[in-house]
């Protein structure tokens, strides 16, 4: 065998053997340990002196032959001296430590790199056994001249393991053809453990200092003094100390007993088992003259002719015990009276005669030591043991090996307690921790609750968690204290999500709810309820004369549509109405329109440019009519405006506002916005709009008559509406009022027309008249308080009995709020907010087209405008209307929340431009 190879290629391969040594044993010599910085291994070159070749490379085998991060095992077979070196390489040599760390990525994290070194230390530890099971003699290389006491935790480990995996090794060799106590113990003698340590400039001192330096050691003999020369040199001296504290060590801790055939390994109680490897030498050239001078010397007995058979063998051991390579430092020994130290081969090769010699290791002790069982196997035997080995510890590829493979696996975990304190420790301050997250958890929970709350005590339970839990088992416990939490709360804690349109959770637990046609069941599991936060509100019905308690409602019929109708039964069911356009199906089963969810709402500003375009849209013959707009003669220009016709000629040719007709098979699901698509309605309005009676129903004196108004606020606004009327004889008939000076009354001169409305067109009527409307903005809070609102930020406030000093010019010019906070706030520290509720508008009895055109903004961009399902409604003159804005605002994403306390009101609001005043030319 010229090459090293691994451990898999040399019982794949058929080695042929010299008939000479075919039948006869070998020594199988197992080496491991750990290497230090150096460019060569210190395992590699041992094996390079013992054999008297450059077997190994200097820097060791090729990347392509190494695993990466992982250990392997590479043998070379000397046939002449019948010995079978196996060398372990794993990460505890520093260049195949090196590999390991290139393959950890950057971003692993502490417990992953934690499970990456714990299981290269696995490999390792079945490495080691497949050794112990297979060799002879083990020898442990160090680094150092100090003694790891890792070894003993490691022996432990490596013993306990072998007892739990020994009955799956005797099911692999049992059919091997060697003999009984080899399968029942699974090795062919208890090993031999010799340690080899590296001297790292400790000793580089004399004789007489280092005699002195190990004189407090008990090295010396008693009585000595430091002028008397020693016995011993200074590396024997520290050799024996190493063996007597190895010894002691094993010993206390039972990895070593007086039965050898009971233990992983065996010392010798009579021969030397550690050996120190002196440092380089100071005179490399003295040295390397000293070595040819003992490789060219040629001995007595030695003769050129060949002699064979067992003849031979012995001359060869002869030429073992004088290595031709001298790796001592030979100015340690020394002819004052010491012992000559002997050489690594001599150390080797005493206890390798022994296993030749078949004469096996006697390493029991006490008083009735009892024999160990010993056997010398031939090459063919011993590779069929290590084959069936192989297969089980480190590579299983048939199915009855992979089987032994995948239960010797589960006895793994014996390596834990051992190896892996760290995790052992992990493991405890993390349990001890978990009971303390569990209580910071619970602590203060109230019976149900919701995902909010859950995430925050989940939050809170992990940082008491991550104050006690320590180690590599942190993220493993914190997914079981967050598995914990959550069945904890999903087990009968969990609180119904759904909200309600006023922002408010639902009370009841997780639920379902009743389907048509079925009733509550509080006893299934899950109930099935309907939703409820136990919130009430007062509000009123349309027409705004009867108050009632509504539930907090959680869908948008029951907000706008399904209180009012109960109320309309009672109070205003018989009164006069404009009916908006809803959905008529033609179908048994309509469906709701799909696909509105992606299509992108538009702002407000994009949509109110599309209704002024719109606007252009409506044609009317120009020059007969004239028109006033006050809220664009306040802001906007009147170029956009069409005139109307004579009469309802004109009226008739307005087009719709909806491109096609309605749908009759799918309707909207949501309320009418702007980002809604042409052509679908809703199943029902959101909106009302109500006939009070005729414009002398309401009483400027008394004001609104209804019940839940503060004192003072329930007068509507007047608004002054200029008419200016000529006769056809008259210049300039067709001009159009611009709002210059000429179109407001002449001074001195007295209006017709009081208390809001004009009389007829009589003869006695004067050119400038001037027509009163009133206007009122009413806003109500949760718990029925009305008020009528003269501005944005002001509540209508009567001097006296009809006296209203404002105009309803600043509400109709201004964008009015949707909530402002209600004049009657309550004890807590939480505002209250009085929102919009309805609008009141009368409508004299004047040649006046008053156009009612609401649109809403709920909330901040890009929120859409809601507006009703029928847009620019023409008020018949005389005539007193309220129209109710929606309770709740639901687009196709979900509901426009109520704001919050720190949200800015001025987000929520009605456009202005909600009321539209147009004159009309009389009838020749």
């Amino acid at each position: 065998m010229a090459v090293p190879m691994s451990m898999g290629a040399l019982l794949l391969s058929e080695i042929a053997e010299d008939p000479l040594y075919k039948d006869e044993g070998l020594c199988v010599l197992g080496i491991f340990g750990k290497s230090a910085m150096l460019p060569d291994s210190a395992k590699d070159s041992l094996v390079n002196v013992l054999a008297d070749k450059n077997i190994f490379p200097l820097f060791g085998p090729d990347e392509a032959d190494c695993p990466a991060g992982g250990s392997f095992i590479q043998a070379y077979y000397s046939q002449d001296s019948r010995v079978l070196y196996l060398v372990l390489t794993s990460v505890y040599d520093n260049r195949q430590l090196l590999r390991a760390c290139e393959t950890l990525s950057t971003g692993i994290g502490h417990s992953e790199a934690h499970d990456f070194w714990k299981g290269a230390e696995k490999q390792h530890c079945l490495q080691l056994l497949y050794l112990f099971s297979l060799c002879h003699i083990l020898l442990l290389v160090h680094p150092t001249c100090s003694f790891d006491v890792t070894y003993d935790r490691l022996f432990r480990a490596l013993d306990a393991l072998r007892q739990k995996v020994l009955p799956l090794l005797r099911a692999a060799i049992k059919d091997c053809s060697v003999s009984k106590e080899w399968k029942l113990n699974c090795r062919p003698c208890p090993p031999r453990l010799l340690f080899v340590f590296q001297m790292n400039g400790v000793l580089k001192v004399s004789g007489g200092t280092g005699s002195s330096g190990l004189s407090g050691n008990g090295a010396d003999a008693p009585g000595g003094s430091s002028e008397k020369p020693k016995k011993h040199s200074p590396r024997r001296r520290l050799q024996h100390a190493l063996e007597d504290q190895i010894y002691r060590i094993f010993r206390k801790s039972r990895v070593l007993t007086n039965q050898s055939s009971n233990c992983l390994f065996t010392v010798p109680a009579n021969q030397a088992f550690v050996y120190v490897i002196p440092g380089p030498d100071e005179d490399p050239i003295g040295a390397l003259l000293g070595q040819l001078r003992a490789n060219c010397a040629l001995r007595e007995n030695d003769t050129g002719v060949s002699v064979p058979g067992n003849r031979r063998y012995q001359q060869m051991r002869h030429a073992a015990r004088q290595p031709s390579f001298n790796v001592e430092n030979s100015s340690l020994s020394t002819a004052g009276g010491q012992l000559v130290d002997c050489t690594l081969k001599e150390f080797l090769w005493q206890h390798v005669d022994l296993v030749l010699t078949r004469k096996g290791f006697d390493d029991s002790v006490g008083r009735n030591p009892q024999p160990s069982h010993f056997e010398l196997p031939t090459y063919s035997k011993w590779a069929q043991v290590a084959f069936k080995l192989y297969q089980v510890l480190i590579d299983s590829n048939e199915e009855e090996s992979a089987e032994l493979a995948m239960k010797l696996q589960a006895q793994m975990k014996v390596l834990e307690g051992f190896l892996d304190a760290d995790s052992k420790f992990s493991e405890n301050r993390c349990q001890k921790a978990l009971p303390l997250a569990h209580s910071a958890y619970q602590s203060n929970l109230p019976h149900n609750y919701t995902t909010t709350v859950h995430k925050n005590q989940l939050a809170q339970a992990l940082r008491v968690y991550s104050q006690h839990a320590r180690g590599v088992a942190f993220q493993r416990y914190a997914v079981q204290l967050h598995e914990d939490c959550y069945k904890f709360w999903s087990n009968g804690h969990q609180l119904c999500e759904e909200r309600s349109l006023t922002d408010q959770h639902c009370v009841h637990k997780f639920h379902l709810l009743p389907k048509q046609g079925e009733k509550p069941e509080m006893d299934r599991n899950p109930p099935i309820l309907y939703h409820n936060s136990r919130g009430r509100s007062t509000s009123s019905c349309n027409c705004g004369r009867k108050q009632a308690t509504r539930e907090d409602p959680f869908d948008i019929q029951a907000a706008n549509y399904d209180f009012y109708q109960m109320l309309e039964e009672k109070c205003c069911g018989k009164l006069e109405r404009i009916h908006f356009p809803v959905f008529q199906p033609s179908t048994p089963d309509p469906a709701p329109a799909s696909n509105e969810a992606n299509k992108p709402l538009e702002s407000g500003a994009s949509g109110e440019g599309e209704r002024l375009k719109e606007k252009e849209t409506l044609g009317h013959s120009p020059g007969e009519g004239t028109s006033l707009s006050l809220a664009l003669s306040l802001g906007h220009s009147t170029d956009s405006l069409g005139t109307y016709g004579e009469g309802a000629e004109g009226q008739e040719k307005r087009p719709s506002l909806v491109d096609r007709q309605p749908s009759t098979v799918e309707y909207l699901p949501g309320m009418m916005h702007s980002g809604c698509p042409k052509g679908l309605l809703p199943k029902f309005s959101s909106w009302s709009l109500v006939k009070l009676g005729p414009a002398k129903a309401y009483n400027c004196h008394t004001g609104l008559e209804q019940p839940g108004f503060l004192p003072g606020s329930a007068f509507l606004l007047p608004w002054d509406i200029v008419i200016r009327c000529r006769s056809e004889e008259e210049p300039g008939l067709s001009e159009p009022l611009d709002g210059g000076p000429s179109s407001w009354p002449v001074p001195n001169k007295a209006l017709a027309g009081k208390r809001g409305g004009v009389s007829g067109l009589g003869r006695g009527r004067r050119r400038d008249d001037v027509a009163r409307a009133f206007v009122g903005f009413e806003y109500e809070d949760g718990r029925g308080r009305r008020f009528l609102s003269a501005g944005p930020d002001k509540v209508v406030k009567a001097l006296g009995p009809g006296t209203v000093k404002e105009p309803a010019t600043r509400v109709l010019n201004s964008d009015m709020p949707l909530y402002i906070p209600s004049p009657a706030q309550g004890r807590g520290l939480k505002p209250h907010y009085a929102q919009l509720a309805r609008l009141f508008v009368v409508v004299p009895d004047a040649p006046l087209d008053i156009i009612l055109n609401p649109q809403v903004q709920p909330g901040p961009p890009p929120c859409p405008l809601f507006h009703p399902e029928q847009t620019e409604l023409l008020l018949p003159p005389d005539s007193f209307w309220v129209l109710r804005f929606p309770y709740a605002y639901v687009t196709d994403r979900g509901p426009c929340y109520p704001p919050k306390e720190n949200q800015p009101l001025a987000s929520y609001r009605v456009l202005r431009g909600v009321l539209r005043a147009n004159t009309v030319s009389p009838t020749p």
